[in-house]
């Protein structure tokens, strides 16, 4: 049952990734790439498989190595192993709060603008295969939504149940969903790409809010049981 409800909690944190605003942004921005070829729709799906097999591939490969080293050390696997659910209370009720936008965002723009125009640059230079190249750095380009969710939710949630691949993995296919999705309208109707990306940050609004909630109730009852030792 917990290691359902940790696949589960996998695909959720990925799909609310994928739906994000910043992320939906660059994913628009990618499919749009991929779009140059909305003359032949094969070409334009295979090429939104592509891109969304980039990113998948990069997010397991972060997840791997940070996973895969917080376990290794086994001082510090021990360390985690007594001391996760202290921290997770507490760093579920953050995330919330970061996700209803109670705590404001560290952010900076235009900051990597210049090194995606080479990227794309050299993304039109694979043709097809360019669309993997920008998946495996917009995967990296992490933004404070992504960023919470990945570093904040998916690690600690691998490092409790010992998967260091297995739910990142399971978290990438939760952000193809969408871009998945993006490329097959666009393959089909371009025209009808904007009332996509409109439904899904209005989807995204309310899955934003009902995973903030779940994560501040959650953190609240580890943190009343694990910290303050009231139930």
């Amino acid at each position: 049952m917990e290691l359902l409800l940790a696949v589960s909690g996998a695909l959720w944190l990925g799909l609310l990734t994928a739906m994000s605003p910043c992320p939906l942004a660059t994913n628009i921005a990618a499919i749009s790439y991929v779009g140059k070829r909305v003359d032949r729709p094969s070409l334009v799906l295979s090429g939104g498989l592509i891109y969304t097999l980039g990113r998948t591939v990069s997010y397991v490969l972060v997840a791997l190595v940070v996973v895969q080293g917080l376990l290794s050390l086994s001082s510090l696997s021990m360390f985690l192993q007594r001391n996760l659910n202290l921290a997770l209370g507490p760093m579920l009720v953050v995330v919330g709060l970061l996700l209803l936008d109670v705590i404001a965002w560290p952010w900076t723009k235009g900051s990597g603008s210049r090194f995606f125009e080479s990227l794309q640059k050299r993304a039109d230079r694979l043709g097809l295969w360019g669309a993997g190249l920008l998946g495996l750095a917009f995967a990296l380009a992490f933004c404070p939504v992504s960023a919470a969710l990945f570093f904040g939710s998916l690690v600690p949630l691998a490092v409790e149940h010992r998967s260091p691949l297995l739910l990142p993995a399971l978290y990438g296919v939760g952000t193809a969903v969408p871009i998945v999705g993006l490329s097959f309208i666009l393959a089909f109707s371009a025209n009808r790409i904007s009332r996509a990306f409109n439904a899904l940050t209005f989807i995204e609004k309310w899955m934003r809010r009902t995973t903030a909630v779940v994560f501040i109730a959650v953190g609240g009852y580890y943190s009343l049981i694990y910290v303050f030792g009231v139930i």
